[in-house]
């Protein structure tokens, strides 16, 4: 009887450890990196568009992100 106790006992303890094991947390680590997105040149030159338009920057302004975003395009 007492063998069958222990018996009982480690094949629960063993169940556990295996749950435990497939279930609990991951003890790989997972590096996360931060994604910076950069938006195309079309949507930087339409962005300042809609910007000139609302009247958040001048001509002179346009004009000349305008430039600056077509010569970092061509890169």
């Amino acid at each position: 009887m007492r063998t069958l106790k222990l018996f009982a006992l480690m094949l629960v303890t063993v169940f556990g450890l295996n749950v435990a094991a497939c279930c609990g947390p991951d003890k790989t680590e997972i590096q996360k990196t931060d994604i910076i997105t950069q938006p195309t040149v079309g949507k930087q030159l339409e962005d300042l568009n809609n910007a000139y338009k609302s009247g958040a920057i001048t001509q002179q302004e346009y004009e000349r992100m305008k430039k600056e975003i077509i010569e970092k395009g061509e890169k």
